[in-house]
């Protein structure tokens, strides 16, 4: 006879109960992301989706969310998302009732992320484009974005010569942070008033920190 401490679903793998799990909830709250991301779960098995919706990840975009409209309001053209990835920020912009946005482009030089932000924010239909593409290679004048959003400052290596490509008062909203012991952030600032110098934005209309357990991250909202 079966212990009755053990779990009901113990044969069961993690992706098999993530995706029951993403379905009952998608079902119950009537939810475009939660029904999103059960289709990632479902068709993408190898994406890293847990890391991308992990809790710090997605309080800093809350955070971005919070303050964006706060400081510029809720009505947007089209807005790029730089370094998208799996097109976690474009869906919550969608998901989110005070953001009337005409489209978002979730642009990332890795092709293998498009097909599962496509799938995320598969309900946004022509709303929402997964494009592959390097930053560096943008036009940004002939695109005129409403907003350009680069949340992962801590990996360009020259972050004012990135902003120098983009047009004279530019909407952008940036991030980076503190967390120098991770190899891969090439450009970490030791803190807000560092990244203030570092953007050296024309007009600054959000500017400000948000302390998590290993690091902490910055935020600057403005114009170039």
């Amino acid at each position: 006879m079966m212990d009755v401490t053990q779990p009901r679903n113990a044969g069961m793998d993690w992706h098999e109960q993530a995706l029951d799990l993403t379905r009952g909830i998608a079902a119950y709250v009537d939810c475009p992301l939660v029904a999103g991301l059960a289709r990632v779960i479902a068709k993408h098995p190898q994406a890293d989706i847990a890391n991308a919706f992990n809790h710090k990840q997605v309080a800093c975009k809350m955070w971005a969310l919070d303050r964006l409209f706060e400081s510029c309001g809720g009505r947007f053209g089209r807005i790029w998302v730089l370094g998208g990835w799996y097109g976690v920020l474009p869906a919550m912009l969608f998901n989110d009732a005070r953001f009337d946005i005409a489209a978002v482009d979730s642009i990332d030089i890795d092709p293998e992320v498009a097909p599962v932000a496509r799938t995320l924010n598969r309900e946004a239909g022509d709303r929402f484009r997964a494009l592959t593409a390097d930053m560096y290679a943008l036009d940004y004048a002939a695109g005129r974005p409403d907003l350009t959003v680069n949340t992962s400052c801590e990996h360009i290596a020259d972050l004012r010569a990135w902003l120098a490509l983009l047009p004279r008062g530019a909407n952008v909203l940036l991030q980076s942070n503190d967390y120098f012991s991770e190899p891969t952030h090439i450009n970490c600032v030791a803190s807000l008033a560092a990244f203030e110098a570092m953007a050296a934005l024309r007009e600054v209309r959000f500017s400000g920190e948000l302390p998590t357990k290993n690091y902490t991250r910055f935020m600057l909202i403005g114009t170039v």
